[in-house]
């Protein structure tokens, strides 16, 4: 079996139900919620959204909400000043550039202030079922152990993810890449015992020498 068969194979195995952790309802709030995950944990970011989408919900709710009482709303999440700014500034630019809908391709979603490929992809992906594969710091960091590239560049690793993986599994295998270093093949302390990509993952051997 080819390697990125095995890696399909056993991510399905681990993660056969994996989708995005952050709870939305509309693909604006989705966008809000992926800025504001930016160094944040999921679980704290859907609990700044639970009360924050109750006031405010719409790209003009947000143009509307002054700075000040936007930045306390999302504290907690880390940052709070530079991503009100760019929330505010991307809730602007769907409302004057857009007409208050979130645009669907990533040329366009690009184009808002404070969105770059991941969000894009991510927006792709989950809001619009679409195939994309967001490189965060996990895909990263799994991409270069599994050997499927060793590079720093991110955009070399979306290329080569997608140069491996079948177009159809490029969505459910962010996800589950996202939840195998979130969970499993953590950045300081993997979990390599029992680990099913031993051959080819030369972390693992590091570790096990140690």
């Amino acid at each position: 079996m080819e390697r990125a068969e095995i890696i399909l194979d056993e991510l399905n195995k681990m993660f056969p139900g994996s989708k995005c952790e952050l709870e939305f309802e509309t693909p604006f709030e989705l966008l809000v919620a992926v800025i504001l995950s930016a160094q944040c944990t999921d679980k704290r970011v859907n609990a700044v959204t639970k009360e924050l989408f109750k006031k405010c919900s719409t790209p003009q709710d947000f143009v509307d909400i002054p700075l000040e009482e936007l930045e306390k709303l999302i504290h907690s999440c880390g940052f709070y000043h530079n991503k009100a700014i760019n929330i505010k500034k991307m809730a602007e630019d769907v409302v004057n550039k857009f007409g208050g809908e979130v645009p669907k391709t990533r040329e366009e979603l690009c184009s808002l202030s404070g969105v770059g490929r991941k969000t894009a992809n991510v927006m792709i992906s989950e809001a619009f079922n679409g195939d994309a594969i967001a490189v965060d710091t996990h895909v990263h960091r799994i991409a270069n152990r599994l050997g499927i590239i060793k590079s720093d560049d991110v955009f070399k690793v979306e290329k080569a993810l997608m140069e491996t993986f079948p177009q159809s599994e490029w969505s459910r295998l962010h996800f589950q890449m996202v939840l195998f270093g979130r969970y499993k093949c953590k950045a300081l302390k993997p979990e390599c015992e029992g680990c099913p990509f031993f051959e080819f993952c030369t972390e693992e051997k590091k570790n096990l020498k140690k």
